[in-house]
């Protein structure tokens, strides 16, 4: 993501700088489209229950990072398991991709909120971005991946016939907020000599995008850190779910007060639906908010 030129505008000391920009980040699996790690095993021939339980389950409950323990799994059925049909490499996630159907609503949602946007006020940006803690080949290769300034998501290195041999980069449940911060900061990645972006030890007006004209939405457990994020800035958290009642979301995600949603919907994003009208509503806040701030910059 290279660095833009700013948008901000130079106001009186008295009143807050002006950043004519949101950004609107999505987690993917269960969020935007069905899981697409069990598509994946279903996919390549695997059994998805006897996956988890004779191959993932032992490693979680022997301590390992459940992010670690099911890509480790998932390369080593791809290189000797008995009944795999399909050997996953770099092409195969493409393809499995490119076939990928997001959830209803999905593929229209991205233009509807521009034009929406565009006529609450003309001079606001809006930009979508992806942190996924799945795969970044596959959502890559997604027909709704135009729509995303960045994705960032777990990575694979391959072997020289292409095929899965080490995962590169994981992304975890805390390490998406880091992710939050580089959509703030404009830049692709953190200094390359290990400095971290503190964004609290930058000036508001030299912020891409400040966390408080930040929309998340996502499906669960590995969201929570970052609906914390934006709740603590005054940004926006949206938790969505596939099936079931909202009541079952809550009970099986443990939430503090601080982590809690705006709303929690269907993962349905037709133009009528709930989730549809709570983004429609918390970008037309965000835009209320930024032209509220305009008016005392003037022409």
């Amino acid at each position: 993501m290279a660095q833009r030129q700013q948008t901000h505008r130079t106001k009186p000391q008295a009143t807050k700088p002006v950043c004519n920009r949101i950004g609107i980040v999505f987690d993917f699996d269960d969020t935007l489209a069905p899981d697409t790690f069990d598509a994946l095993v279903k996919a390549v021939g695997l059994d998805v229950e006897e996956f988890r339980q004779q191959q993932y389950e032992p490693l979680k409950n022997a301590g390992w990072d459940h992010v670690a323990a099911r890509f480790y799994c998932l390369i080593q059925a791809s290189k000797d398991h008995p009944e795999i049909q399909h050997k996953i490499t770099k092409d195969y996630l493409t393809q499995f991709g490119q076939q990928l159907q997001p959830f209803d609503g999905v593929t229209e949602m991205f233009d509807r909120l521009l034009r929406h946007v565009q006529n609450l006020n003309p001079e606001i940006e809006l930009e979508f971005y992806m942190i996924t803690g799945g795969f970044g080949e596959v959502v890559r290769n997604t027909c709704i991946a135009p729509y995303f300034t960045q994705i960032w998501g777990c990575e694979f290195h391959y072997s020289e016939t292409g095929e899965i041999e080490f995962l590169k980069r994981s992304i975890s449940h805390t390490e998406k907020t880091r992710y939050l911060m580089q959509i703030a900061s404009g830049q692709d990645q953190v200094d390359g000599d290990g400095r971290s972006f503190a964004y609290r030890d930058v000036a508001e007006d030299q912020l891409h995008i400040p966390l408080s004209q930040m929309i998340y939405v996502g499906d669960g457990a590995s969201d929570v850190p970052c609906f914390s994020v934006l709740n603590n800035e005054g940004g926006v958290a949206i938790g969505v779910y596939k099936g079931g009642a909202a009541d079952v979301w809550s009970q099986q995600i443990e939430i503090s007060e601080g982590q809690r949603v705006a709303n929690l919907a269907p993962a349905d994003y037709q133009e009528d639906s709930e989730l549809m009208r709570s983004l429609t509503l918390a970008v037309e806040s965000l835009c209320k908010q930024i032209s509220l701030r305009q008016l005392s910059v003037g022409e």
